[in-house]
């Protein structure tokens, strides 16, 4: 299994929007850039990842599963763009924020604290590890 972090902003698709989705979950649509759009490709069913709020509050707020791997984005007849589909798992007990993820030991290789401009990233077991117990989850 591999790990993700999926940004996304609140107020456009935010986490209530994708619980709302409930097991049927939602294509991640709309990526237009070709290392996001190749990290989408690498994913397999099954695969986890933290659905991360941009722009406004800037924090890991629940986890997803990639629930379908990458096929054409349903919102662009462009072929070179792809998504997943994903849905929501668990909610984080604390959100854990950039700047948190900036200071903590272990994390700064982090893609997110070195590129955070991608929108959807891999993540390092050693990294999922830390920010499961930075947000309150043993896992």
């Amino acid at each position: 299994m591999a790990y993700w972090l999926f940004k996304s902003e609140p107020d456009v698709f935010g986490w209530p929007h994708q619980v709302a989705k409930g097991a049927v979950g939602e294509e991640w649509t709309g990526v237009r850039n070709y290392q996001a759009r190749n990290n989408m490709r690498a994913m397999k069913v099954g695969d986890l990842g933290f659905f991360y709020h941009s722009n406004i509050g800037k924090e890991i707020v629940g986890i997803v599963e990639v629930i379908r791997e990458s096929a054409p984005d349903s919102t662009t007849d462009d072929p070179r763009w792809d998504c997943v589909m994903v849905r929501a798992v668990e909610a984080l007990p604390k959100p854990v924020s950039l700047e948190a993820c900036k200071v903590e030991p272990g994390l700064e290789r982090m893609v997110l604290v070195n590129n955070t401009r991608l929108s959807v990233q891999p993540v390092t077991p050693e990294e999922w590890r830390i920010l499961c117990r930075m947000g309150g989850l043993t896992g």
